[in-house]
């Protein structure tokens, strides 16, 4: 008590004389001194009072600050709450952090429920050694990023209330980032709290590696760039040389019943889809890289249908969206886990949990389902196909082998093979000419979620409950590499479009992206605040967009790691994501039954000074929502030609 009383009387005697900063230095050495023997500090009920009232206080102060500096404020509030309850278990006042945890938690069920609900297992401070979360929060700092302003207001209420408990909490667990200027917008949020500060000091070595992040020499969409270009070449000299030719046969259109308005507007049209063309193609002005891999060689009639394709592409920006194709799996009684569609729509398949593997072929869909009651689901624009209606005959192909459910699905690019993983831990290779199994491939230890071919076939990755990624090559059943580094499963994989990386998303919140080559984790990107379920590259390779189960999208720039821009809009789970063919367009299917269009070009640019005043609201562009009735959506796919298939299973509530 003595001792209390000489450091009332010299930090009186300070504060009388205007000694501001040693009065904070000496506050926080003091809150320094009972930090490091916290365990003893409360072994008496006043000792225990003080987290509860503490925290209260500072809770209270927080949500009555000023609106302009309240949400930068309110980012304290967790990880003092969390430190404060575990420095109440490691202390072995279990019933007290009980009390403690359960008055608080509502605040922070909203950002950070799959945390609590880790914590809320948390019974002896035997755990907190045990529980990988507890244990990695309590042997780091938190990283906090606020501005001068409200750092001040912080230091000032915890000055003037003497509240060392939370002083010794702040100072032991969080790092202040404290930038000069105005608080950062609320939809930062995401990229100024890292609750694990050591690994956001090894994402920051991770993140200076060099990547070449470009598309690969004498690719088909260059070669497809090239023969366009020199066409056009050939139509502008075509023009200059018989102007009166081409006026000719504009006239005689018009006789030939062709309304007037309607040449007016294709003309307009073309006029846009050549501006769009050149602007936007974003993968013609990527750079070029060699493949790391050895490369399969396409056969030539296959080349020639996907030259054909991208010669009749529809060029796709906020002024012309893409038609949409909609499979709804029907009467699966919640048995569906996953769908995947070919890349020319012609096939649709889907994973069951009774282990079964379904493929549908689209083009006898429709003939079988002509005489079904159909029931649209979308808009006037959205073509939709049933699939799963019972009529007496099965209008699928069967494939069993899996002994458990089954969680993904892909097809490789030209549709011949289908891949699918399970819960068995294994993957299965398909021939959908044969409609039988070819290969099992073993290798993982725990159920697989995901697994994706690359763009030019023959390798694909999987992820696992194991919390590795791995690459795999048709040829061979045992895997060519295996990415371990992921502290929880890793729920998704999707390829880089120069098959030289991958990227993996977990449920430990986080995105990597690995080389394929030396299997070496290259960037990793923090800032979901969820278990990431989807991934989806932009075609030129420079941007990566990533979903999470809060319902927020986030796409980052691959060169530096840093996030770009976060996409806000849904309310629940986003499962799929997918860029359009020249990557002015991001789609997002959702557990919220709808199809949201996004404007990638917008929320790419540099932000300005009026979008800093709003938030940089303004560049997060939502074009359209394209609602279902009521199903989930659980695929999303372009095709070359760039019209949208998507597929899910409808939900009978």
């Amino acid at each position: 008590m003595e001792d209390e009383e000489i450091e009332k009387k010299v930090i009186a005697y300070l504060k009388r004389k205007g000694f501001m900063q040693t009065e904070l230095a000496l506050q926080e050495e003091l809150g320094r001194l009972s930090s490091s023997s916290h365990p003893d500090l409360p072994r008496t009920e006043n000792g225990v009072a003080r987290y509860h009232d503490g925290y209260s206080k500072l809770r209270s102060w927080a949500y009555s600050s000023l609106d302009l500096y309240k949400h930068e404020l309110l980012r304290v509030l967790y990880p003092v709450f969390i430190h404060c309850f575990m420095d109440l278990v490691a202390a072995g006042h279990m019933q007290d952090a009980r009390v403690f945890f359960r008055t608080f938690r509502e605040d922070h069920d909203l950002m950070h429920l799959r945390d609590l609900q880790k914590l809320e297992g948390v019974l002896s401070p035997q755990h907190l050694e045990e529980m990988e979360l507890a244990r990695s929060l309590r042997h780091s700092k938190v990283n906090i990023k606020l501005c001068e302003y409200s750092y001040d207001l912080l230091l000032q209420y915890l000055q003037k209330t003497q509240a060392l408990t939370m002083l010794g909490v702040i100072n032991e667990h969080i790092n202040f980032q404290v930038s000069p200027g105005q608080p950062t917008s609320i939809s930062d949020d995401a990229d100024v709290v890292s609750l694990i500060g050591s690994s956001q000091e090894i994402a920051k070595q991770i993140n200076q590696k060099e990547i070449h992040w470009g598309l690969l020499e004498d690719s088909l969409e260059e070669r497809s760039e090239r023969t366009h270009s020199d066409s056009e070449k050939v139509e502008g000299e075509n023009k200059e040389v018989d102007p009166e030719e081409n006026k000719k046969r504009s006239v005689e259109g018009g006789k030939q019943g062709v309304p007037v308005k309607k040449l007016k507007k294709d003309k307009v049209v073309g006029t846009l889809g050549k501006n769009v063309r050149s602007e936007t193609s974003t993968a013609s002005m990527a750079p070029r890289v060699k493949a790391e891999l050895t490369l399969p060689v396409m056969p030539a009639e296959a080349e020639q249908s996907i030259l054909e394709d991208l010669r009749n592409r529809v060029q796709l920006s906020s002024l012309a969206l893409p038609s949409v194709s909609f499979y709804t799996f029907v009467n699966t009684h919640n048995g569906l886990n996953c769908s995947a569609i070919s890349h020319d729509g012609s096939l649709v398949a889907g994973g069951f949990s009774d282990s079964s593997l379904k493929v549908w072929d689209v083009s006898k869909i429709g003939q079988a389902t002509k005489t079904f009651n159909m029931q649209g689901e979308g808009e006037a624009p959205q073509n939709e196909h049933l699939l799963g209606s019972d009529d007496g005959k099965r209008s699928y192909t069967l494939f069993q082998g899996h002994a458990g459910p089954v969680y993904s699905a892909t097809f490789c690019p030209l549709g011949e093979f289908l891949l699918s993983s399970s819960s068995d831990s294994t993957i299965r290779l398909w021939s959908t000419k044969l409609n039988s199994n070819l290969v099992c491939y073993k290798g993982h230890n725990y159920p697989v979620w995901d697994v994706q071919f690359s763009p030019v076939g023959h390798y694909f990755a999987s992820s696992s409950h194991d919390r590795t990624a791995r690459v795999w090559s048709m040829d061979r059943i045992k895997p060519l590499r295996i990415m371990a580094g992921h502290l929880s499963d890793v729920d998704c994989i999707q390829w880089h479009p120069n098959c030289n990386y991958i990227a993996t998303g977990s449920s430990d919140k986080t995105v990597r992206l690995w080389d394929v080559q030396s299997g070496e984790c290259v960037r990793i990107f923090i800032g979901h605040r969820g278990m990431v379920l989807s991934l989806a590259m932009s075609p030129d390779g420079r941007y990566m967009a990533s979903g999470d189960e809060d319902g927020t999208i986030m796409v980052w720039d691959l060169s530096s790691g840093r996030c770009v821009s976060p996409l806000m809009g849904h309310s629940s789970c986003v499962w799929t994501l997918a860029f359009s063919c020249e990557g002015t367009l991001l789609t997002s299917g959702s557990a919220d039954c709808t199809v949201k269009l996004w404007d990638v070009t917008a929320s790419m640019k540099p932000p300005r000074i009026d979008d800093n005043k709003t938030g940089g609201m303004s560049r997060l562009r939502l074009l359209k929502v394209l609602p279902t009735k009521s199903t989930p959506v659980y695929t999303l796919q372009f095709s070359r030609r760039n019209l949208l298939f998507a597929a899910g299973a409808l939900n009978k509530c």
